[in-house]
């Protein structure tokens, strides 16, 4: 009995360690609309980025990188000024606004 109560415990708390720390979310309002660049249509450029965002405790963006490249220098940089221009609800850990790494995934496409 001991020892189930204990894994209870044990399980139990480490779901109350995932559940204290919240990801920052974007406000999708404040971000620049997608443009999509010149030079990637007339080459007819498409892919997919992954970028990384730390968003500050007060919601701002701190630094972006790119984690996985479209192909497209164009496409990635135009990536990269969406999502630095938009506004965040901070991640928090135990309640408390905190900077955090979140991830987007961006899809240029000519259809």
């Amino acid at each position: 009995m001991k020892k189930i109560l204990l894994a209870s415990l044990l399980l139990v708390s480490a779901f109350s360690t995932l559940a204290a720390e919240v990801a920052p979310v974007v406000d999708k309002q404040s971000c620049e609309k997608p443009v999509y660049p010149k030079s990637a249509l007339m080459n007819e450029e498409v892919g997919t980025v992954v970028l990384a965002v730390l968003v500050g405790a007060d919601g701002n963006v701190l630094d972006s990188k790119v984690e996985k490249s479209s192909g497209s220098k164009a496409l990635d940089k135009a990536t990269m000024k969406i999502y630095t221009s938009c506004k965040f609800k901070p991640g928090a850990k135990d309640g408390k606004a905190q900077q955090a790494w979140t991830k987007f995934e961006y899809v240029w496409s000519l259809t």
